[in-house]
């Protein structure tokens, strides 16, 4: 920090700005300079200089907004980025939506024209406070710098209470250069009227839940990215020991639970397990914890665990009952909840696990009979063999995928541990992969990190690969490269009469070897089988960034899969059940 003789004396609104950003315990930030916001970069200089923060120079502002989310999501804290005016508020649009839509706490902060200029649509001047309204927690345009430390102290309190998400400031060049008497606030001594507890337990919620899950015969618990953000991957597994119910996570809630335990059922929803979507067809108690009843889960929503009670615990209290009427509605953290509902079912409920025994066998039977499958092609590397081998030496990694088949099926294959699952889930933002894999790899500098692309996707950003190789990020990029756009090809072959309109991308495609090269970057290309291994374990061992180009098989397929309009139960790509088995399913294999 810098020295406290500076309290009271004449600074800037940009010195304002970076000091409580530091106050809150800021280490990086992610951005590209501009005319309106020079002259923050400028008081940045000195505080660069001071070892007091780090900037990370991205090549695209979307990268920026991007590398402050995979930041947050890792950390737990609060992603910061930086653009200029105009363009340079805009690009931050899809990387803002992608953290809103999935609750991550970013602070964006944006140049704006000095305040004379604003409305007169000066150089560079858009309302970026007006444009992001809808995908942000908070806006704040500053207009006097002696707002500065409290509109800072106020943004991080908005993007960590309660339910997470972004928070954008905006401030106009002369802001950051007027000068006048600072003082300080410190972390957490904001108090804003809007912003109550959220946490106000019922003790006669808890207990129904407890008698729910004592008389059910068929619990599952549907857990999802809020469970991530409680910290709750101790309390559950707590949970599951005590009562064992299965468990099965969103994409969001991936990693919260052991995916290696014969209590996992992996994902559910389109792209989800059979087993998980038989279960959740067949339970009679769905305990959703921190999950919102997403149409990729739930499939068509009246037919989804349609048998079941429900019990719905949520921070908040939006998402409890969107979607789905739940019988109990716990509003409050995850695992403040599920700490409270323990020491109800140790003390006053005696649970009897034997009661879910022909329950689990019922599920093991489904996962014997429909198991994720990993194709073997004679001529060609399917891109579920990469993913399999790339999980096994690569088993404590940070993951960051982009958006697409290779998405699902990592998802499917690849095993991770609590906060190491980095994904765009609910806006699905093609380019996230690498710049993500960028504020993952800042924030774990000895950690590996691993970013699952496909060619489609990583085209949207690959100009970060410049950002990689200047702070020699030693990140691993693995590029399922199939040549077209994966997904798109996939819903037109199954949809759209397997007419593939501008889907194809091997026209134009670049040379991702070279690519990587011309950056400084090390780069293989795997084609065969033979080469595979020793390509893979080279990468994940060099101390350096490294990019695969994996050529993988071209009109492979995400299975199993619930086309739209369809029950969880009537999946496309898994085999035919024997008698006795959950029905409703194409007799189409794998």
């Amino acid at each position: 920090m810098l020295p406290k003789e500076i309290i009271g004396s004449e600074k800037t609104g940009a010195f304002a700005l970076l000091d409580s950003i530091v106050r809150h315990g800021v280490k990086h930030i992610f951005g590209y300079p501009g005319g309106a916001i020079l002259p923050i970069y400028d008081e940045l200089y000195a505080w660069e200089e001071a070892s007091l923060i780090k900037h990370i120079l991205v090549r695209h502002e979307q990268g920026a907004s991007h590398a402050a989310d995979a930041y947050s999501r890792s950390t737990g804290e609060v992603g910061v980025c930086f653009a200029t005016s105009g363009p340079g508020a805009t690009n931050l649009v899809s990387g803002i939506a992608t953290a809103h839509i999935d609750s991550v706490p970013i602070l964006a902060i944006t140049g704006q024209v000095g305040r004379p200029f604003i409305g007169t649509d000066a150089f560079q001047e858009v309302d970026i406070f007006g444009i992001t309204l809808p995908i942000v927690k908070h806006s704040y345009v500053v207009r006097d710098p002696r707002d500065m430390s409290r509109i800072v102290a106020e943004a991080f309190f908005i993007c960590k209470h309660g339910r997470p998400g972004p928070v954008l400031i905006d401030v106009p060049k002369d802001v950051g250069l007027e000068k006048f008497n600072y003082f300080s606030i410190e972390p957490g001594k904001v108090k804003i009227p809007g912003c109550r507890p959220i946490s106000n337990l019922k003790s006669r919620q808890i207990l129904m839940a407890a008698k729910m899950i004592q008389q059910s015969t068929q619990p599952l618990l549907y857990i999802g990215g809020g469970a991530i953000i409680s910290n709750a991957h101790k309390s559950i597994k707590e949970l599951v020991d005590l009562c064992k119910i299965p468990v099965t996570t969103t994409l969001m809630g991936k990693g919260v639970f052991d995916e290696d335990s014969d209590f996992s059922l992996g994902m559910l929803g389109m792209h989800g397990t059979a087993y998980a979507n038989f279960a959740v067809s067949e339970c009679d108690l769905l305990i959703a914890l921190g999950a919102r009843f997403d149409d990729r889960v739930t499939g068509k929503l009246d037919e989804f665990a349609c048998n079941a009670q429900v019990i719905h615990v949520d921070i908040d209290p939006a998402e409890v009952g969107k979607n789905r009427i739940p019988q109990v509605a716990i509003v409050g953290d995850v695992t403040e909840v599920i700490t409270s509902l323990l020491d109800v079912l140790k003390t006053n409920f005696k649970p009897y696990p034997e009661q879910f025994v022909s329950w689990q066998e019922r599920i093991n039977r489904w996962r014997q009979q429909y198991p994720l499958l990993v194709p073997r092609r004679s001529t060609s590397i399917s891109p579920q063999e990469i993913l399999v081998a790339a999980n096994k030496l690569a088993k404590n990694a940070y993951f960051t995928t982009d958006v697409g088949q290779h998405q699902m099926w990592a998802a499917q294959f690849i095993r991770v541990q609590s906060k190491h699952w980095i994904s765009s889930a609910g806006l699905g933002t093609m380019g996230y992969g690498l710049p993500a894999a960028i504020g993952a790899q800042v924030a774990h500098p000895a950690d590996l990190v691993v970013c699952i692309s496909g060619d489609s996707s990583f085209q949207m950003n690959m100009q970060e690969l410049g950002t990689v190789a200047q702070y020699q990020l030693p990140i691993k990029i693995i590029i399922i490269n199939n040549r077209w756009q994966g997904m798109v090809r996939q819903w037109q072959q199954a949809f759209y009469g397997e007419r593939y309109s501008h889907s194809r991308m091997t026209e134009g495609a670049p040379n991702f070897k070279k690519l990587a090269e011309a950056f400084g970057i090390k780069a293989f290309t795997i084609n065969n089988r033979q080469n595979m291994q020793s390509y893979l374990e080279n990468a994940i061992h060099y101390p350096g960034p490294v990019l695969l180009d994996c050529q993988v098989t071209e009109n492979e397929n995400c299975y199993p899969m619930v086309a739209p309009g369809k029950s969880n139960a009537q999946m496309i790509g898994i085999a035919k059940p024997q008698r006795g088995t959950a029905s409703n399913y194409s007799n189409k294999s794998l």
